[in-house]
Formats: C-alpha cells, structure tokens, sequence
C-alpha cells in the first residue's frame, strides 16, 4: 500500500470506496474498513428478503467496479490499500443468509478476513492477473463466497448435529 496517497474524502467517490473514511486507518485498513461495513449491515441489510438483497449486493459490486477503478486512477495506485468498498461487498455476501446471533456475525467476519488476506487459489490470482475496478472487487467477492460457504457449513453441521443429538434423547434425559 502507498501510504503517502491520500484520498480526497470530500469527493464522494473516494469517500464511498474509502468506507467512509475507514480505510484511512494507518493500520490494517482492510480490516478496519471491513469493521465499519458491519453497523451499515446490521442496520440496512440484516432483515432484507433474499431476492433483494442478492440485488443489492449485485449492484453494489457493480458500483464498486466504478468506484474503485475511478478512485484508483485519481491516485495513481491499483487497489491502494485504503480502498475498502470491496471488502464491504465481500463481508455482505458472506453475511447472505447469515444465521442468528452475534456469533455468526463475528464468525463470518474472522472467516472473510482469513479468506482475504491468505488469497487461496483462485483468489490470489485473480488478485494477480485481474486489473482495474474488476480486479480490486472480484478477489472480495471470491473471499466473500468461500466465507459464505463456510458459514453456512458450519451451521448446518451444527443444527443437523443438535437435532441428531435432541432426536436420540429419552423422556428421562428432558
């Protein structure tokens, strides 16, 4: 990350793919600004049927393609670390169809992260070879989706786990 490449927060362009500001924290901005994708979360997105919010994420991917490819050549840097819209994105796809409680909400952000920043293939090379606004957003998308995965796993394995245990317990047992 060049972190003497400032974005101007009063273009809102560069103030949307800066989370609001939350990838300007010196650092771990991806982590930061993925913190701050949480509260817009819960208070927008957490109780949004299905079908909406799989729009909402399609146009919000497509708007981060714009923001990101615009906020990158007026600063000179591919996918500057400041630039978070893609991990906003990426944390709201894993938190699609998220499960109650704040477990969940902790569980999905600790498995983005790790999705994120280790890059397994192909995320690390589509962050490699993919460029432009496309390039910064897909390898989050991607991250995205493997934490996605994860979550829903996880969860199913859980209840189906619950429900064995619940089905193979006697009345004395209750």
């Amino acid at each position: 990350m060049n972190t003497v490449v400032k974005p101007n927060l009063r273009n809102p362009i560069h103030l949307l793919a800066f989370g609001l500001g939350s990838g300007c924290a010196p650092k771990a901005p991806g982590t930061f600004g993925t913190l701050a994708a949480i509260p817009f979360w819960w208070l927008l997105l957490q109780d949004v049927p299905l079908i909406p919010y799989i729009c909402v994420l399609i146009a919000g991917f497509a708007f981060g393609v714009y923001l990101c490819e615009q906020t990158s050549k007026d600063l000179g840097v591919h996918d500057h670390g400041g630039i978070v819209w893609d991990e906003w994105i990426g944390l709201w796809i894993t938190y699609l169809a998220l499960p109650s409680g704040i477990e969940w909400i902790i569980i999905g952000f600790a498995l983005f992260r790790f999705f994120d920043i280790i890059k397994p293939w192909p995320i690390k090379w589509l962050d490699q070879k993919v460029h432009g606004g496309f390039g910064i957003m897909i390898d989050d998308v991607l991250a995205g989706i493997f934490a996605l995965i994860c979550v829903q796993t996880m969860y199913w394995i859980i209840t189906v786990s619950y429900t064995h245990l619940r089905a193979h317990e006697t009345p004395e047992h209750l």
